[in-house]
């Protein structure tokens, strides 16, 4: 079974043409894993659920779970948020 050739968006030809990060064009979030114990989610619409093992934030277009084990929401901002402890997993829904 062939698939189709997925087409090319408006903001992701824009993104092209200009030399833009597609993910700042469109506005959908960017995450940074340093090691297991600090997570930077930029570009976030804000967070949902928040607890010592689990955090739940909104990316927009998707749900994104966070797992782990003493989970802290250090700093956030409009743009972008910090969580640090041990982060056993991400799941993007």
């Amino acid at each position: 079974m062939s698939q189709k050739p997925r087409r090319i968006g408006f903001l992701e030809r824009t993104a092209e043409v200009f030399d833009l990060p597609a993910d700042a064009v469109a506005g959908l979030p960017k995450l940074e894993l340093v090691g297991d114990t600090e997570l930077r989610v930029e570009n976030h619409k804000g967070i949902l659920s928040y607890g010592q093992e689990e955090i739940h934030i909104s990316g927009g277009t998707c749900l994104i779970k966070v797992s782990g084990q003493g989970l802290e929401l250090r700093a956030m901002t409009g743009l972008e948020l910090l969580i640090t402890g041990k982060v056993s997993q991400i799941t993007l829904v």
